[in-house]
C-alpha cells in the first residue's frame, strides 16, 4: 500500500470526497472499449487522468457491461499487469484493480495495486476475501443482481434501496468473518448493475440511507445508459452533462468516491460541491 492508513487517507478534509478515474483495458467496454488496449496508451491515459485530478485510478481487464461474458484470469492479468506496474512506478496515486478473481487481484497487488474493486462483493471467487484479509487490502463491495451477462433481463425489487442496503450489510459481515477489517471496506450500490432506470433513480434519490452502513460509498454513474434514456443521448461519450448532474447529486448526498470517465470536468464538479458543503 502506498498509504498506511486507508481510512485516514479517505477522509482527509483536503481531498474528500474523491474522484476515481476509469481505465478500461478491454476491447468491449460500453463506453471506451478498445481505446486503451495498448499498454503504452493506457499508461499515458492513466497519467493524464491523474494530472486532471484523479485521486484513484480503477484499472480493469474485463468488461462488465450488460450482456458481457467473463474473461479468464490469465487474459485479465495479461491486459492489466504491465499498466499497473508502470503507473505504480511513475506515480504515488492509489491504484485499484477491478476484478472478481483472486488470482487477478493477487497479481495486480504484487504489481503495485492498492485496492480491489469487486463487483461481485466476494461472491464470484471464495478465495477473494481470504486473500485480501491476508494482505490487509481494502476492497469495494458492490451490489449486483445476477451477473453481467443476464443482469439487465427484467430486474425486479420490492424496495430496491432496502434490498441493496441489506445485501451490502450481509457482505460486510461475511468479509469480517473472513478476516477483513471493517476499516478497509467500501460500498457501491451498483448503479446500472441489475437495475432499470427507475431503480437507479430511486437509489440516487435515497442514497443517504446507505450511509447508515457506516462505510464510504462509491458511486459509479458515469455515461451509463439510464442517463442516455433520460437525456435522449445515445452516444455514451456525449452524456457529460447528465453524468455531471448525477455526480453533483451523489457528492451532495454522501458519496465518498465518484467513479468517472471524464476526470477533468467531474473533478471540477466535485470541487464545487465540496466548497458548497463546507
Amino acid at each position: 500500500m502506498k498509504i498506511n492508513d486507508f481510512d485516514a487517507w479517505m477522509i482527509d478534509s483536503q481531498r474528500f470526497p474523491l474522484v476515481m478515474g476509469v481505465l478500461n483495458i478491454t476491447p468491449d467496454s460500453f463506453s471506451d472499449g478498445g481505446k486503451w488496449l495498448d499498454s503504452q496508451a493506457a499508461v499515458s491515459h492513466g497519467l493524464e487522468m491523474i494530472e486532471n485530478g484523479a485521486d484513484l485510478i480503477d484499472i480493469g481487464g474485463e468488461s462488465t457491461r450488460p450482456g458481457s461474458a467473463p474473461v479468464d484470469d490469465d487474459e485479465q492479468i495479461r491486459r492489466v499487469l504491465t499498466v499497473i506496474q508502470e503507473l505504480s512506478r511513475q506515480t504515488q496515486t492509489v491504484l485499484s484493480i477491478d476484478t472478481t478473481r483472486s488470482a487477478v487481484a493477487n497479481a495486480a497487488l504484487d504489481g503495485g495495486a492498492d485496492l480491489v474493486n469487486d463487483i461481485s462483493a466476494g461472491r464470484d471467487d471464495p478465495e477473494m476475501f481470504h486473500l485480501l484479509a491476508r494482505r490487509r487490502t481494502p476492497i469495494i463491495l458492490m451490489h449486483m443482481l445476477g451477473r453481467p451477462l443476464t443482469m439487465q433481463q427484467a430486474p425486479a425489487y420490492e424496495d430496491v434501496t432496502a434490498e441493496v442496503s441489506g445485501f451490502l450489510n450481509d457482505r460486510i459481515i461475511e468479509a469480517g468473518i473472513a478476516g477483513i477489517e471493517v476499516e478497509k471496506i467500501l460500498l457501491d450500490p451498483g448503479i446500472g448493475f441489475g437495475k432499470n432506470v427507475d431503480h437507479n433513480l430511486e437509489l440516487l434519490r435515497r442514497l443517504r440511507e446507505l450511509t447508515v452502513l457506516g462505510r464510504p460509498l462509491v458511486v459509479g454513474t458515469s455515461r451509463k445508459s439510464f442517463i442516455g434514456r433520460i437525456t435522449g443521448e445515445d452516444e455514451p461519450s456525449r452524456r457529460l452533462f447528465g453524468t455531471a448532474a448525477t455526480v453533483a447529486w451523489s457528492v451532495a448526498n454522501g458519496a465518498g468516491i465518484v467513479r468517472v470517465h471524464d476526470v477533468e470536468p467531474m473533478s471540477q464538479v466535485v470541487k464545487m460541491i465540496r466548497a458548497i458543503l463546507m
